[in-house]
C-alpha cells in the first residue's frame, strides 16, 4: 500500500472529514488537483530557460524586462481569481474550470503567433487570467471537501505532488529549446492545458453545494462581506501573499542568480530543481505533523526559522560572503520552511469559509497573489548583479508576514496557543 493509500484511510477514518461525494481514489483525486495547481508553477517555470531567447528574438534589450514575462502573466493570475470562485460558487466548479481552461489555451496560442515582446506579454496576461480557474477551483474543491488539519493534509499531499512538476519543469524548457526555440514551450503548456481538460471533463465531480442545490446560494455582496470582514481569512491572505513574494522574486531572478551571477551554465536547471524538491520534501513533512501539531504551531515556528534564515542570508550578502555553496544551501532551507509555512496559511485563511470556499479561494487567492507579484516583482526588478536584493527580500517580506500575523493572533495566539487548530 503507498503512502496516498494510507492517507486515504487516515482521512476516511477521522471524524471531521465531510461525504466525500465522489468516486475518486484518494491517489487520482490529491493527483488531479495537484495537476491543476501545478498548471500554474510550469507556466513560470518552463519559461526560465527560454528568457533569453524570447528576449533575443523580440528584441528586447534590457534583461530585467524579462521578467515581465513571469510578471505579467502573474499579473493576471491575480486578476482572473477574483471572478471564477464567485462564479463557482453559482453555477458550478466544473463549468468554471473548463470556462477558464479556455481562456488559457486562448492565451497560449496568442502567445505562439505573438511576433513582438508587448503581444506575447499581452498573450501572458490573457495565460495567466485562464490560469486563476484551475488554481481557484482546486483549493475550493478540497475546502468543499476537507477542513481544518485535514485540509492541510490533503494540501500538503498536493503540493508535495505538484511540485515535482516545476522541479523538472526548467530541464524540460531548456531540452525543449535546445532541440527548436522558445515556441516549443508553449506547445507544451498547450499540451498540459488540454490533458487537464480531458481529465478534468471526464473524472471531476461537481462538489459546489450551491450548484448541487444542497444549499440556497448567498448574495454576491453577502458572500464576500462574509470573507472580507473576516479578520482570520484576511490576515492570513495577505500573510501569504508576502511569503509568496519571496518565491516568486526567486523564481523571477532565479536565470540571471546562477547564470550570470555564479555562472553555473547548463547546470541552471539543475540547481534549480534540486532547491525546489526541498519543497516537496517539506510537504510531506507537514502532512505527517499537521495533524498531531497543528497548522498554527508548525507554520508559526517554521515562519520563525524562514525569517532568521534571511536575516542570516542577507548579513552575508552584504558582507559579500554570499557564494553559490553559502547561498544555495541557506535558500533552500527558507523555502523548505515555506512549504511548511504554504499550505497552513492557506487553510487556516480558508477554515472559516466552509459554506463560501468559491468567493474565499479568490479572494484569498487575488490577495495573495497581488501582494506577491508587487512584492517580488519589486525585487527581482532590483537585481543588480548580485544577490542582495533576493536577500533583502526575504528578510523584508517574512518580516512583514510575522507583523502581519502577530497582529491577527496577538501575543497569546501565537504558536498555537489556546488556539484548537
Amino acid at each position: 500500500m503507498n503512502l496516498l493509500e494510507r492517507e486515504e484511510r487516515i482521512l476516511s477514518s477521522h471524524p471531521d472529514v465531510p461525504d466525500r461525494r465522489h468516486n475518486l481514489s484518494f491517489v487520482e483525486f490529491v493527483t488531479l488537483t495537484a495537476a491543476m495547481m501545478a498548471l500554474t508553477a510550469i507556466s513560470i517555470d518552463i519559461m526560465l530557460p527560454a528568457l533569453p531567447q524570447i528576449g533575443s528574438a523580440l528584441g528586447v534589450t534590457s534583461e530585467n524586462d524579462r521578467q515581465l514575462v513571469v510578471i505579467l502573466y502573474m499579473a493576471g493570475f491575480a486578476a482572473g481569481q477574483i471572478v471564477f470562485g464567485p462564479l463557482s460558487d453559482h453555477f458550478g466548479r466544473k463549468p468554471m474550470l473548463l470556462a477558464g481552461l479556455a481562456i488559457y489555451i486562448a492565451g497560449t496560442v496568442a502567445a505562439l503567433l505573438a511576433g513582438a515582446f508587448p503581444a506575447l506579454l499581452t498573450a501572458r496576461f490573457v495565460q495567466g487570467i485562464g490560469a486563476a480557474s484551475p488554481r481557484v477551483i482546486a483549493i475550493a474543491v478540497v475546502r468543499d471537501l476537507y477542513g481544518g488539519r485535514q485540509m492541510a493534509r490533503v494540501m500538503s499531499f498536493a503540493m508535495m505532488v505538484f511540485i515535482t512538476i516545476p522541479v523538472l519543469a526548467p530541464s524540460v524548457g531548456q531540452a525543449l529549446i535546445q532541440v527548436g526555440n522558445w515556441h516549443w514551450t508553449f506547445y507544451a503548456l498547450l499540451a498540459m492545458a488540454l490533458l487537464i481538460v480531458c481529465w478534468s471533463s471526464l473524472r471531476l465531480p461537481e462538489t459546489a453545494r450551491q450548484a448541487l442545490g444542497v444549499e440556497q446560494p448567498m448574495g454576491l455582496r453577502e458572500s464576500l462581506k462574509m470573507v472580507l470582514f473576516n479578520r482570520q481569512t484576511m490576515a492570513y491572505g495577505a500573510a501569504g501573499g508576502f511569503m509568496f513574494g519571496c518565491l516568486l522574486a526567486y523564481v523571477a531572478s532565479a536565470q540571471q542568480i546562477f547564470v550570470e551571477v555564479f555562472g553555473i551554465g547548463q547546470a541552471f536547471p539543475v540547481v534549480f530543481g534540486a532547491i525546489a524538491s526541498v519543497m516537496a520534501i517539506a510537504s510531506f513533512v507537514n502532512a505527517r505533523l499537521v495533524g498531531r501539531l497543528g497548522m498554527r504551531r508548525l507554520s508559526h515556528t517554521a515562519l520563525a526559522g524562514f525569517l532568521g534564515i534571511s536575516l542570516i542570508l542577507a548579513a552575508t550578502a552584504a558582507m559579500g560572503m554570499a557564494p553559490l555553496p553559502v547561498f544555495a544551501p541557506l535558500v533552500a532551507i527558507a523555502f523548505f520552511l515555506f512549504g511548511l509555512i504554504a499550505p497552513n496559511f492557506n487553510a487556516i485563511a480558508m477554515e472559516p469559509q466552509g459554506h463560501n470556499a468559491g468567493m474565499a479561494s479568490s479572494v484569498i487567492g487575488s490577495l495573495s497573489t497581488a501582494i506577491g507579484a508587487l512584492a517580488g516583482g519589486f525585487v527581482a526588478h532590483a537585481f543588480d548583479g548580485t544577490v542582495s536584493p533576493i536577500a533583502s527580500g526575504f528578510a523584508a517580506c517574512s518580516l512583514i508576514t510575522c507583523i502581519v500575523v502577530f497582529a491577527v493572533e496577538g501575543r497569546k495566539g501565537l504558536f498555537g496557543h489556546n488556539r484548537p487548530a
